[in-house]
């Protein structure tokens, strides 16, 4: 009798082994599949960035150059300020061309921009450095009618075509009271004029409703009031960080924008 018996117990162990490797074989390859997916949801490793008035795409250049050494590929949109329209443009057909989960980040202007380019799928978070946030129907003219005007505006001024550019002789103060003077004036000279219609464009989409958002307020910002920035960032109910900065709190402090922006990446 012990005979069979000792079968019968070797056939029920081997169908239970076969049962917990064809079991574990299943939950490996459900592993790997969605391993990779995981990750590219945890963590976006692109970033591209959208530089607002009177600036060009170099204002990103000491981030860009941060976030590349921890393996982000990054990528700086050329805005051509000539209209919201045509900047948004610009930005989608960068975000065309990224593989995978991307984080979309703007400076001042650039912070219209992003909010109407930031519905891509492909966008995981935004991130606004002392930028605009408008919800839909409104512009930059009409949230900057709320209050007095801040000091740099008065430095703005209008060409015969209609595009505003800063005075030179105030940029440093007015835009990067906290950038080494050569460089800042390097910036004053190489600024990009915006076309003033496209201050009164109102925002067709606000996708910070859609994205997670993370915002890095200026403190001793002359371009953009603080306060302002304060009250984009708590009504977005954005993660948010104050830097002691200038209105270029990128080209001042690149560190601490960069690891905002790494911040955002990593969905933190």
């Amino acid at each position: 009798m012990s005979v069979p018996i000792f079968r019968l117990d070797c056939d029920i162990e081997k169908d239970i082994l076969m049962k917990v490797l064809t079991v574990a074989a299943a939950l490996a390859a459900i592993l790997a599949t969605a391993g990779p997916a995981e990750a590219i949801a945890a963590t976006a490793h692109n970033v591209v960035l959208v530089h607002g008035a009177f600036a060009d795409k170099s204002s990103w250049d000491k981030v860009a150059v941060l976030l590349r050494k921890k393996g982000f590929k990054v990528t700086e949109v050329d805005n051509p300020l000539t209209s919201l329209e045509d900047d948004v443009a610009a930005t989608r057909k960068v975000l065309t061309a990224q593989q995978g989960a991307t984080v979309l980040v703007g400076h001042s202007w650039g912070g219209v921009v992003i909010g109407e380019a930031g519905d891509d799928p492909k966008v995981k978070s935004l991130v606004y450095v002392a930028a605009f946030a408008p919800d839909k129907g409104e512009s930059v003219q009409s949230l900057s009618a709320n209050g007095p005007p801040p000091e740099g505006a008065k430095a703005v001024r209008p060409d015969a075509k209609g595009f505003l550019s800063i005075d030179p002789a105030a940029f440093t103060h007015v835009f990067a009271a906290d950038v080494p003077v050569e460089e800042a004036a390097r910036m004053a000279n190489s600024q990009l004029p915006i076309s003033g219609a496209a201050f009164a464009a109102p925002a067709t989409v606000a996708a910070w409703h859609l994205k997670p958002t993370y915002y890095a307020i200026s403190a001793n910002d002359l371009m953009l009031p603080p306060q302002a920035e304060a009250l984009f960032a708590q009504r977005m109910k954005a993660v948010t960080v104050t830097l002691q900065s200038s209105h270029a709190s990128a080209v001042a402090h690149p560190e601490a924008v960069a690891a905002l922006i790494e911040k955002a990446a990593k969905g933190q």
